[in-house]
């Protein structure tokens, strides 16, 4: 596959920031390749798109951490190894997302509407939690909690069944990010009169979902991690013999550093987030 001569999982621990460049390349590809031959079905045949050409490298990844299991001894080292690997794929999601939030700020709206049916819908839903006083905050802190880990466990389920295959529900939240923040920025830019409005409109809209996002999406790559892990591992190794225990208990490290990554996500959005954006 062409696009897999783009990236060399080896060498991108070193630079896990040029994942960024990938995924926004994958993800506009898939998009315009949706927009071609699946006008029907654009938003989404585009996160099909994207996923089919990520797995190969996830794959590998994930291959990779499951070998160093078994070479690196000290946990407190294994968890700095582990942490290069997640590095990389935030910067994956963060590509996906920015192409998709671009794409949706600069087609037509007509097109927007097309591209995005789907994840619109999505946010439409989400936008009816209330909130606004404290019963409603907490009340709010237990669905988006519970909704969070629900995910969690649908990337650790994907991913010890399907190998890669959290890398779906992964792209999935991106491309709702992206639409969530796209839709805040274009629809309050009406109200722009100028250069600073169009930067604290813009700041306004990454901030709002960025802040909790990025360590949600951690806690999801973490979870997909820690079970692809386990999933290579009972292919390789005996059950329960010394390697298979070694890697299942640095996979538990890492869903407990996974949940722990969720909660506070969820502090952040539903009690820091409305205070920072004001």
């Amino acid at each position: 596959m062409v696009l897999e001569l783009l990236v060399n999982p080896k060498k991108v621990e070193g630079k896990p920031w040029e994942l960024f460049f990938i995924g926004a390349a994958y993800s506009f590809i898939a998009v315009f390749l949706s927009m071609w031959i699946f006008k029907s079905h654009i938003s989404i045949v585009m996160i099909a798109l994207t996923v089919i050409a990520s797995i190969p490298l996830m794959r590998k990844l994930i291959e990779i951490e499951e070998e160093k299991d078994l070479k690196i001894k000290k946990e407190l080292s294994l968890l700095k190894e582990h942490e290069k690997t997640i590095k990389t794929f935030i910067f994956l999601f963060l590509g996906f997302t920015a192409s998709f939030c671009l794409l949706y700020l600069f087609l037509p709206a007509e097109t927007v509407s097309q591209v995005f049916s789907t994840q619109i819908e999505t946010i439409t839903t989400i936008q009816s939690i209330p909130s606004g006083n404290f019963i409603n905050e907490f009340n709010s802190f237990n669905i988006i909690f519970l909704n969070n880990l629900k995910i969690l466990i649908f990337c650790i389920a994907f991913s010890f069944f399907y190998g890669a295959g959290a890398i779906f529900i992964l792209t999935w939240n991106a491309s709702v990010m992206a639409a969530a923040i796209g839709s805040f920025i274009r629809n309050n830019l009406f109200y722009a009169k100028g250069v600073f409005d169009y930067f604290q409109i813009t700041t306004i809209g990454l901030l709002q979902y960025t802040l909790h996002g990025i360590p949600e999406i951690a806690a999801y790559f973490i979870g997909a991690l820690a079970s692809g892990m386990i999933s290579f591992s009972l292919m390789k190794h005996k059950f329960m013999d010394k390697n298979f225990k070694k890697v299942l208990k640095d996979i538990s490290n890492l869903i407990g550093i996974a949940l722990i990554l969720l909660f506070i996500s969820t502090i952040i959005e539903v009690f820091i987030t409305p205070l920072v954006i004001g």
